[in-house]
């Protein structure tokens, strides 16, 4: 026991305090034009924005930020200057923690390396010594030498911009940008190419406003679901309403939380919206968003005064199965099985339609709760960590764990089921050795997944994963003492000694609760013609 991590305590994940809905906008040619027109010239004036932005580096302020708007606010309107410069200013914060975030990454990949090629070619690891283990062997040594040098480098690289306030961001991608030199590996030419590229540099975002017309002044969409555009002031040339707007013959119809929608635009409260193009499909999408109110945290005892649902998480299926407030399992397991591979939108669809029949079955066990684990593989995929294990390594990241988390807090939030998120360690080795064998049957095949479930859910409900600790007692005396996980002698309805009742151990009535108990010629035993009295049998007479 003196070598396990000390665990982190359960706690109920807090639902989300965004919303986005999506809606296809079913344009004509007239209005895709114009649509592109407009997105293309703002693109174009948030791209300088963002280049002023990175120039300004840490020296940037309020003052600066109130110039750059000003600025725009000419060649645009105050609106779009406002949304330009937000976005301007969540892109360049977004690049450094991002920047941070690979700092840290490097420095340890840097400790890592190091404290392995200062161990001997194949060392063991010592987890009690806190020793790493050493490379196999010296061609594998001489290459991580070389590593560690460029490592080194990129850090000191990254250091220095960190300190200088510089950032590296690509308006569109930077994903998309490299993809231009493999066009033929991507399956693009360079014309099918441009479009993309240029569609995801367009810029069609505004901020809502609180107390305006329909939550927003610059892309308004009314409840009745007409969406017109504020045109920038080189463009109003192209409005076909009053007031420099350009009104679309599409309309806009949310299916997925249009109630929501619909009351929050009829008492003016701020939706912001964002227009884009889809070039791969040819389609142009509108998404509506806003904030919540920031929901009170259940208390993890009324999140699981029901009971819950213990979820193990595998880069194939999620294993479920309910548990009583007691810790013990109801019914039988549970797999949801999704498919990860092919294109970002099946997986997306995979994992929402498993998370969608997971959400059911808890309705149905009338569980208020879902136990999951605290997983983060951001290190994960390091050989460093999982040595030459490359089956390991793509197994580990496959796992959507940031996906579906995010996605699993966002569905329950709607079904007001709580998430509760509990320590990953020793769940799927525990399950598998104090609950797997147990509950197989013939009937029921036990994996180690179905196992881990259950360990999840009992750490969520404070109960321990272990059944027995101790070994079996050498007979029925109490010599051997209490088992170390069990109830304590104090404790009701648990294992204890029996209580003592007065009275004979018999099935027959105690005395005093008869059915002539009130009787009170059968209170005198001795006088009752049907009490039975002792009976001893005459001695035979001799003379016979």
């Amino acid at each position: 026991m003196g070598g396990l991590r000390e665990l982190s305590a359960s706690f109920v994940v807090p639902s989300p305090a965004g919303v986005a809905i999506r809606d296809r906008l079913r344009v004509s040619e007239e209005d895709a034009a114009v649509l592109a027109e407009v997105g293309m010239f703002l693109g174009s004036l948030a791209a300088g924005d963002l280049a002023e932005r990175t120039q300004q580096g840490l020296a940037h302020d309020a003052a600066s930020w109130t110039v750059r708007k000003r600025s725009l606010t000419g060649r645009s309107s105050a609106r779009w200057a406002g949304s330009i410069t937000k976005a301007t200013h969540d892109q360049w914060a977004l690049a450094r923690r991002g920047q941070a975030a690979h700092t840290a990454w490097l420095r340890g990949q840097i400790a890592s390396i190091e404290a392995r090629l200062a161990r001997p070619l194949g060392a063991k690891a010592d987890k009690r010594e806190g020793l790493a283990r050493g490379y196999a062997t010296r061609v594998e040594w001489h290459a991580k030498s070389r590593r560690l040098h460029a490592l080194k480098d990129r850090l000191s690289v990254v250091e220095a911009d960190r300190a200088a306030g510089r950032v590296h961001v690509v308006r569109g991608g930077k994903g998309l940008a490299n993809t231009r030199h493999h066009l033929e590996a991507a399956g693009l030419d360079e014309q099918a190419w441009r479009q993309r590229w240029r569609a995801e540099r367009m810029f069609l975002t505004a901020d809502g406003e609180r107390g305006k017309r329909f939550g927003n002044e610059t892309i308004r969409v009314t409840d009745t679901g007409r969406l017109s555009v504020k045109l920038p002031a080189p463009l109003t040339h192209l409005a076909n309403a009053p007031h420099g707007r350009y009104l679309l013959d599409a309309t806009v119809r949310f299916q997925h939380r249009g109630a929501e929608w619909r009351d929050r635009v009829a008492a003016n409260r701020a939706v912001a919206y964002r227009i884009h193009h889809d070039t791969a499909r040819g389609r142009w999408y509108v998404t509506a968003s806003w904030q919540r109110a920031s929901a009170p945290v259940v208390p993890l005892q009324a999140a699981l005064a029901r009971g819950v649902v213990g979820v193990d998480m595998n880069d194939d299926h999620l294993a479920a199965w309910q548990l009583d407030v007691h810790g013990n399992p109801v019914g039988e397991p549970q797999r949801f099985f999704y498919d990860l591979t092919g294109s970002t939108q099946h997986r997306d669809a995979q994992i929402r339609h498993a998370l969608t029949r997971l959400l059911h079955h808890a309705r149905r066990c009338v569980a208020a709760a879902i136990a999951i684990e605290d997983l983060d593989f951001t290190d994960g995929t390091s050989r460093e960590k999982h040595g030459r294990n490359k089956r390991f390594r793509r197994l580990i990241s496959r796992l959507p764990t940031a996906k579906l988390k995010a996605r699993l807090v966002s569905m329950a939030a709607e079904q007001d089921i709580a998430i509760v998120a509990v320590d990953p360690a020793y769940t799927s080795r525990w399950g598998a050795q104090h609950w797997q064998k147990p509950l197989t049957t013939p009937q029921r095949k036990m994996s180690r997944h179905d196992a881990a479930s259950i360990a999840i859910g009992r750490r969520a409900l404070g109960h321990p994963i272990r059944r027995r600790t101790a070994p079996p007692h050498p007979d029925q005396s109490d010599r051997g003492g209490h088992r170390t996980v069990q109830a304590r002698p104090e404790t009701c309805r648990r294992e204890e000694p029996r209580p003592h009742l007065p009275g004979p151990r018999t099935r027959c009535a105690p005395p005093g609760s008869g059915a002539k108990a009130g009787d009170q010629d059968a209170q005198h035993r001795s006088g009752h013609p049907a009490e039975q009295e002792s009976w001893q049998q005459d001695s035979l007479p001799l003379s016979l």
